[in-house]
């Protein structure tokens, strides 16, 4: 070894854009106010790049179209609102009946259109229904199933898990998905009830 070279580890150099946190959060909230302001097909990315106040150049190297965009927008908010409450000294009607009420909150909310948006563009587009489900509708289900695991007292994988869930959350999303309005309090008390009194 020559006297110029240095003994250790090689210090390879990371390569292609690395993103930064701000400019990243601004993107994500400026496809979410675009969306609610104008809807799905008003949503471009050079509107929201505009807004978030990068260049359309940047937004491509990060992300391949809006509806990614509007994906990652959707992870990041469900992965803080659509959490289940931990498994504590609550009984499980008061964890259930405080999830379902975040869960009809959240879908009252931006990230709601966000998630109906993508619903409907999903039954047009196979590769971005792949994608939804990969990224959102996959992890949000083994989420759903754990949390109501805890709730029944059963094994995740029982048959009984996934139909609770099917039975607790699917109202909330009917009422999304076909325009009417979320469950109010005391609709969200009987289901809560209904869905402990099938077990």
């Amino acid at each position: 070894m020559s006297g110029g070279e240095k003994d250790g580890p090689t210090v390879v150099s990371r390569t292609g854009p690395k993103r930064s946190d701000s400019a990243r959060l601004a993107v994500l909230h400026a496809a979410d106010d675009l969306l609610a302001e104008k809807g799905f097909s008003g949503v471009t990315i050079e509107g929201i790049a505009t807004r978030a106040g990068v260049a359309k150049q940047t937004v491509y190297r990060w992300w391949k179209s809006k509806v990614d965009i509007l994906i990652d927008t959707l992870v990041d908010d469900a992965d803080t609102n659509l959490a289940w409450p931990p498994e504590d000294e609550d009984p499980p009607v008061v964890r259930l009946r405080h999830h379902l009420g975040r869960v009809n909150a959240f879908l009252t909310q931006p990230a709601g259109q966000v998630l109906r948006a993508l619903l409907g563009h999903a039954q047009l587009d196979p590769a971005a229904a792949a994608h939804f489900a990969q990224r959102f509708g996959d992890p949000q289900r083994e989420r759903d199933q754990a949390g109501m695991a805890t709730i029944l007292d059963l094994p995740r994988t029982h048959p009984k898990v996934a139909f609770a869930v099917s039975v607790a959350l699917g109202p909330l999303y009917h009422r999304l998905l076909t325009g009417q309005a979320p469950l109010d309090e005391s609709e969200l008390d009987e289901l809560t009830t209904m869905v402990l009194g099938m077990y």
